[in-house]
C-alpha cells in the first residue's frame, strides 16, 4: 500500500497535488457518444448489443418483472430490511423538512407576485451496481422523487451476469413504491431515459451516480435539452484533523471513500507530522482486513497526506479542491463550519463518520464530485420540482408601474413591449 506524503506543499503546488484522476473529457465523449446515438436510433436492439457487451448477458426483457419483486423479498434478510426501514425514516424527516410554501410578495401597491414549486413529472434515476450494488442510492435519490410529488419514476441498474439485480435494490424500490424498473446501466441507461425506447419511458432529468461514463453521458444528454442532476463521478474524500483526531477512526475514513473505486481520491490534511504518521501505519494495518482492499490499495495511489503549517492552510487548501464528502476532526470542529465554502456534505467531530451521511443519518449522498461543489449542491427536494413564477397586476398596479416599464421598453428599443402598456392605459 502506498499513499503519496507532503511536507509543508507551497500553494502553487497545491492544484498539482490534489489533481483527481479523471480521464481526459475528449477521450470519454469519443467512447460515449456513439452509444447514445446507437441508443437513440436503434432502441432495445442497441441496450441488448451493449448489455451484452458490458454486462455478458443478452437479455430479451428489461423490465423487472413481479416474480422477481417477490424473489428480492425473500432474499433481503429481516435484519436488513429493518435497517432500511429505519434510514429511510431519517432521510425522509429531514428531506421533509425542505418543502416550504412561499409567500405571496406585493412588491408595490397593486403588483402581487409569487412563485409555486411543481414536481418534475417524468424522472429517471440511475443507481450504480457492479461489484458494490448501491442500495443505498435508491433511498436517497426516490425519498425526495416521492416527497416532490414526481408522478412517473423510471429506475435503471446493471445486470449481474446472470441478468440479476441486486435483491437489496429492489427490496428498497418496492419498498417506495418505485414500479418501473429496468435491467440495464451504464451510458446506455441514461440513454435509454433520455430517449425512450420501446421498453423504457423518456424522462425529463436523470438523477443519480456513476462511472465516468455514466457522467459524461448525462453532460452530453444535457447539452440535448435533456435536465440532469449534477456531475457525479468518483467519490472522494478529504479531512481536516489535528492531534485530537482517533488516528485509527480516521485512517477507517480514508478507507471508507477508497474502497469505492479505483478512480477514488482521498486527502488527509493535518498541521501534525507524527500524527499523521500514526494514520497511515493505521491505514497499514486495516486495508490488509478489507474484501476490497485491491480497490483501495490503487485509489490511496491517486490520493495524498498533505502536512500544512496551520489548521487556517489547511482549510483554505481544502475550499480550493472543494471535496465530495469533508470531515472535520480536530478541536472544536463546530468553530470551523463558517470558514467552509466549497464541500458537498461535511461531517464534524471524532464520532461522524462519512458512512453515517452515506446510509442513514438524514441528509442525501448524491454529491458534486470533481470540484463542482464551487458550484453544486446535494441533492434534496428541491432538485426534483421546478418553480413557476406568477404576478397579478390590478388597473392601479398597472397605472403605478407604467412609467417605469415604458420607460425601459423605449430604452431598449422595443416599442411593442411599450405599447402593451401604454394601449392598457389609453382604454
Amino acid at each position: 500500500m502506498e499513499i503519496p506524503f507532503y511536507l509543508h506543499p507551497a500553494k502553487e503546488k497545491w492544484l498539482e497535488l490534489i489533481k483527481r484522476p479523471n480521464q481526459t473529457t475528449i477521450e470519454l465523449a469519443k467512447k460515449v457518444q456513439p452509444i447514445l446515438k446507437d441508443v437513440k436510433t436503434y432502441g432495445n436492439k442497441a441496450l441488448r448489443k451493449y448489455t451484452e457487451q458490458w454486462d455478458r448477458i443478452y437479455l430479451k426483457d428489461f423490465q423487472i418483472s413481479k416474480e422477481e419483486i417477490d424473489e428480492a423479498q425473500k432474499k433481503t434478510p429481516e435484519t436488513l430490511k429493518k435497517a432500511l426501514f429505519e434510514a429511510s425514516e431519517n432521510i425522509k424527516c429531514f428531506h421533509q423538512s425542505q418543502i416550504y410554501k412561499e409567500s405571496v410578495v406585493e412588491t408595490m401597491d397593486g403588483v402581487r407576485c409569487w412563485r409555486k414549486s411543481l414536481p418534475i413529472e417524468k424522472v429517471g434515476l440511475y443507481i450504480p451496481g457492479g461489484s458494490a450494488p448501491l442500495f443505498s442510492t435508491v433511498l436517497m435519490l426516490g425519498i425526495p422523487a416521492q416527497l416532490a410529488g414526481c408522478q412517473d419514476i423510471v429506475l435503471c441498474s446493471p445486470p449481474d451476469e446472470q441478468g440479476k439485480l441486486s435483491p437489496v435494490i429492489l427490496y428498497a424500490a418496492e419498498m417506495l413504491g418505485i414500479k418501473k424498473i429496468y435491467k440495464v446501466g451504464g451510458a446506455q441507461a441514461i440513454a435509454a431515459m433520455a430517449y425512450g425506447t420501446e421498453s423504457i419511458p423518456s424522462v425529463y432529468k436523470i438523477f443519480g451516480p456513476g462511472n465516468t461514463y455514466v457522467t459524461k453521458a448525462k453532460e452530453l444528454i444535457a447539452q440535448e435539452g435533456v435536465a440532469i442532476d449534477m456531475p457525479a463521478g468518483p467519490s472522494e474524500l478529504a479531512i481536516l484533523a489535528d492531534a485530537t483526531a482517533t488516528p485509527a477512526y480516521v485512517a477507517a475514513d480514508l478507507l471508507s471513500q477508497a474502497e469505492h473505486g479505483k478512480d477514488s481520491q482521498v486527502l488527509l490534511i493535518s498541521d501534525q507530522k507524527k500524527w499523521s504518521e500514526q494514520v497511515v501505519d493505521h491505514l497499514k494495518e486495516q486495508i490488509a482486513a478489507l474484501p476490497r482492499k485491491s480497490i483501495a490499495s490503487e485509489a490511496l495511489k491517486n490520493s495524498c497526506v498533505l502536512i500544512v503549517k496551520d489548521l487556517e492552510e489547511g482549510m483554505e487548501l481544502i475550499n480550493t479542491y472543494a471535496p465530495e464528502h469533508l470531515i472535520i476532526n480536530c478541536k472544536n470542529s463546530q468553530e470551523w463550519t463558517d470558514k467552509v465554502k466549497n464541500a458537498g456534505s461535511v461531517f464534524l467531530g471524532n464520532f461522524s463518520p462519512e458512512s453515517a451521511g452515506d446510509y442513514a443519518s438524514g441528509t442525501n449522498h448524491t454529491l458534486p464530485t470533481s470540484g463542482h461543489a464551487r458550484a453544486y449542491s446535494g441533492l434534496s427536494v428541491e432538485s426534483f420540482v421546478k418553480k413557476i413564477t406568477f404576478q397579478e397586476l390590478s388597473k392601479k398596479g398597472l397605472q403605478n408601474l407604467s412609467e417605469t416599464i415604458e420607460i425601459m421598453a423605449q430604452a431598449e428599443r422595443l416599442i411593442a413591449h411599450q405599447q402593451s402598456v401604454t394601449r392598457r392605459l389609453k382604454s
